[in-house]
């Protein structure tokens, strides 16, 4: 009884699962026939696979040249599978309407392309070493690396390229010392380090090589065209003041640009990186996104800047950064800039840069610019308010020069601009919780002199490049040294001189050392005041261990093997 019991149990199960099987095959025959009435790409079955010609462009699933390693192309397959799945997943609506046009096969770049279009002037070839020497002693430059036989660049007209390449430098008599030095060497293909103060015009030393190296190739424009410069620039508002300069000339030589950046949504910046551009300047977060998204494609870039690499790695943007560098076409021309030269960035370079030369404005360390004159005034802290109406009257009695008012928290920020449009004066606040609108908006008020005080946060202390600045007033001293020097450094650019003055008060005693070893650096003049603090430095503390870790390998020794025969 129990063994047909189960014999019958199993017999309707078969049976239920058996018509389960019949209805689905019919359901699925349906849904073939609705989808060759449609003639949709939604209604295709399993079985069923898209027509060729409907196939959707994908950026990863091109063969990059030049050929790569055995693992390096296992690895790219297994992505590009994966990429393959889980397209359509990632495209909004509207970037699936865009997938039912004709494959295009965008321009590639081969392994070997022309990096090196310097022609150096007779003017700069008859230029006596003698003379070389002394230009460097006189702007305190060093120049490292094999065959280093580059001389400087003293004026514009030295510089043998296309005029139209150097309209960004309308209003400027000569290059600045960094300007000098990297043209003859990126125009050569030549990778570099740049090791200079903040306001040394490391804007113009990348940019015109970079776009003389992409109006030198012959690349078919298309609609799906893939970016061939990329610049990466720790900040928004450093990335978007680095598209308007390259913007300017960029568009005279038919080369689009694109800016990425975050805080704003991305659809935008989809569709432009869909379009085609041949320059990105992105923010590395924002820029790894896409990439992720699979909707930028770094793998033709060959020619790539990492401007202030060492404030991204401050900011954590470290793992970023790499896989940018590992993006890019393998043999990729890169540039390297920052203010200082710690070991993280000495690593970096060592992993990504081929045979670069290096090129030091200064020294290495942290050093504020020789052109800013440097005002400490220890001061109560209830008193600062009255302090800095008392030195607007001073620096600001035309109502308008252009001058920068620092804060450390966003709250002091919206505080302080109340309090200052209270007084009277004419002003704007800047920092993270203000829109990109209204930031841009304050900015360019600001650049214009219709708005000719700015209070900002930190956020911008490594952003603005406004030539204009006259006075920095540090209203509240910042978190770290470096930022002291970043923030000092938006005035006296350009080769013009600035002030910047500094309230310190009992709660900044911590930084007193370091501030007093950066008034010394530079030839400042250190008030007796903040030598009652103390000359102290405060050991520099690991994120992870604190005030306590040690500067050495944390690696395992090796163990070693001995054998019975030795």
């Amino acid at each position: 009884m129990h063994t047909n019991h189960h014999a019958e149990a199993r017999s309707h199960i078969m049976n239920g699962s058996e018509s389960m099987d019949k209805k689905q095959r019919k359901k699925s025959k349906k849904n073939k026939k609705r989808s060759r009435k449609d003639g949709s790409s939604n209604g295709v079955g399993r079985d069923e696979s898209p027509e060729p010609e409907k196939k959707r462009y994908h950026p990863h699933q091109e063969k990059v040249e030049p050929v790569q390693s055995d693992s390096t192309q296992k690895s790219k397959k297994v992505k590009n599978a994966v990429a393959s799945q889980s397209d359509e997943s990632q495209l909004s609506n509207s970037d699936k309407a865009d997938s039912s046009g004709p494959y295009q096969q965008p321009p590639a770049i081969s392994g070997s392309f022309k990096k090196s279009f310097y022609v150096e002037s007779s003017k700069t070839t008859s230029r006596s070493q003698n003379e070389v020497e002394k230009y460097y002693q006189t702007h305190q430059m060093t120049i490292s690396g094999s065959n280093c036989i580059y001389k400087p660049v003293l004026t514009f007209e030295e510089l043998k390229c296309d005029p139209k390449f150097l309209k960004i430098c309308n209003g400027f008599e000569t290059p600045t010392p960094i300007q000098s030095q990297c043209w003859p060497i990126l125009l050569s293909g030549r990778d570099i380090i740049g090791i200079a103060e903040t306001g040394s015009g490391k804007t113009f030393a990348f940019a015109i090589p970079g776009l003389v190296h992409l109006a030198s190739q012959s690349v078919t424009k298309s609609k799906a065209v893939k970016a061939r410069m990329l610049i990466v620039a720790p900040t928004r508002e450093l990335a978007m003041q680095t598209a308007e300069v390259i913007n300017k000339t960029g568009k005279a030589c038919n080369l689009s640009c694109v800016c990425l950046f975050g805080g704003v949504p991305k659809h935008e910046q989809r569709r432009q990186l869909k379009n085609g551009v041949d320059i990105i300047v992105a923010t590395p977060g924002r820029l790894n996104d896409l990439v992720n998204e699979r909707v930028c494609d770094l793998s033709q870039v060959t020619f790539t800047v990492l401007d202030e690499a060492d404030r991204m790695l401050d900011d954590g943007f470290e793992k970023d950064v790499r896989l940018i560098m590992s993006s890019v076409h393998k043999e990729s021309q890169i540039a390297m800039f920052s203010a200082t030269w710690p070991q993280s960035i000495q690593k970096l370079a060592h992993e990504f840069l081929h045979d670069p030369v290096k090129v030091t404005i200064g020294s290495d360390d942290l050093a504020a610019s020789i052109s800013v004159t440097q005002i400490v005034e220890v001061v109560e802290d209830r008193a600062r308010d009255a302090h800095i109406h008392a030195l607007l009257q001073k620096y600001h009695h035309t109502r308008k020069n252009l001058i920068l008012i620092f804060v450390l928290y966003k709250k002091e920020a919206d505080r302080v601009e109340r309090d200052l449009r209270y007084r009277g004066w004419n002003c704007a606040a800047i920092h993270g919780d203000r829109s990109q609108q209204q930031r841009n908006e304050a900015v360019e008020n600001f650049k214009s002199g219709k708005i000719p005080l700015l209070i900002a946060t930190d956020v911008a202390a490594r952003g603005l490049d406004i030539p204009g600045v006259e006075y920095v007033i540090n209203y509240a001293f910042p978190l770290t040294i470096e930022d002291y020097v970043h923030r000092i450094g938006r005035t006296g650019r350009g080769g013009k001189k600035g002030i910047a003055h500094t309230f310190f008060t009992t709660n900044d005693k911590a930084r007193a050392g370091e501030l007093v070893n950066v008034l010394r650096d530079s030839s400042q003049d250190v008030p007796e005041a903040l030598l009652k603090f103390g000359t102290h430095v405060k050991k520099k503390e690991h994120k992870l261990y604190g005030a306590f870790a040690k500067d050495i390998s944390c690696t395992k020794k090796a163990t070693k093997i001995v054998f019975d025969s030795d």
